[in-house]
């Protein structure tokens, strides 16, 4: 009797630790002009995705413009909340779980960071729109069962200038929501953020520069880790939190690594390698950690055959040897 207790505890052990370990293994699938077809969502679980952040957009006109402007007939269809209603439907049907992440567009593109208004009156307007933009998609999120709701992406200054507005807003958030909450902070914000302890996972859009390199190596990228991931695993523990790569991607592109946050138009040279290499390393020194709960690829296009390429210097790892680090690592987790 004792050597078959002795033999099954052995087996038990055995089983357990080769049981993969759970991650959010997820992409963030950009809103198009169109309805999203099987054909749209193939390619997402070629790449063992389990999960998907679906993205509808409100706008403002500049940084300090205080309306956000939302579901409207001039918006593309993915941007709006029929669409993605749509999505969330269709990526849900093929069993990839969702987080909806609603987002704001500033007009050609200036940082969201440094929204902030001139007046008194203004930020009224402003917390008064945005909250008509978040609780009508923390209502689609309840209704359509999404797994985790994004509350904001990268508003410092709106937050820093606002503090007791957000705690509310979360507050009138979980009324309307039952499912997890993260806010996508930007790598340089989430430590001052002030409300981790009111939400399930520390949101982090993860573009930490890693290395000042042309050509950086599996290891310089990996080394380039150590600091901010050591500041990660401290931060997780003291807010008691799972860390949630909101978003992490590289451009395909000399010095990748170097400033990862760049979504200009320069032509700097393409390069596949340094791409693959970077996401290799975030995977290689994240998805083993028990703090650390998995992220969203930046970013993935519903037409997966016109997108990314070899001549492609930008985000997305479509049809890229990033691409199939990206299937290698989320088959295993």
């Amino acid at each position: 009797m004792k050597r078959l207790g002795l033999l099954f505890l052995c087996c038990l052990q055995f089983s357990c630790s080769s049981q993969k370990v759970y991650k959010i293994n997820g992409v963030s699938f950009v809103g198009s002009r169109e309805r999203v077809s099987q054909e749209h969502v193939d390619p997402v679980l070629n790449v063992n995705a389990n999960y998907a952040a679906v993205m509808p957009f409100g706008f403002t006109r500049n940084l300090s413009s205080p309306k956000v402007i939302f579901d409207t007939d001039r918006q593309w269809y993915g941007e709006t909340k029929k669409g993605a209603k749509q999505y969330i439907k269709m990526l849900q049907e093929n069993g990839v779980k969702v987080m909806l992440k609603p987002q704001i567009w500033v007009w050609r593109g200036e940082f969201t960071g440094d929204i902030m208004m001139e007046s008194e009156e203004d930020w009224k307007t402003l917390e008064d729109t945005y909250k008509d933009f978040i609780l009508s998609y923390a209502q689609l999120a309840e209704e359509t069962q999404c797994e985790i709701f994004c509350i904001g992406t990268e508003l410092e200054e709106f937050i820093k200038n606002r503090p007791d507005y957000w705690k509310g807003l979360i507050g009138e958030v979980k009324e309307l929501y039952k499912g997890k909450l993260t806010y996508a902070a930007n790598w340089d914000e989430y430590s001052r953020t002030p409300f981790w302890n009111q939400l399930d996972f520390i949101g982090v859009d993860a573009y930490f520069p890693l290395s000042e390199e042309r050509f950086p190596t599996l290891d310089e990228l990996k080394s380039g880790w150590q600091p901010w991931k050591t500041r990660l695993v401290e931060f997780s523990q003291k807010n008691e939190r799972p860390v949630l790569f909101t978003e992490f991607g590289y451009r395909s592109m000399d010095f990748t690594a170097k400033k990862p946050w760049l979504v200009d138009r320069n032509e700097m040279d393409v390069n596949l390698e340094a791409q693959a290499d970077a996401t290799r390393a975030v995977f290689e020194e994240f998805w083993e950690e028990d703090w650390f709960a998995g992220g969203f690829v930046w970013k993935w296009f519903i037409h997966h055959g016109d997108s990314g390429g070899a001549e492609d210097n930008r985000f997305t790892p479509q049809n890229k040897p990033a691409e199939v680090v990206i299937r290698n690592f989320y088959s295993n987790y």
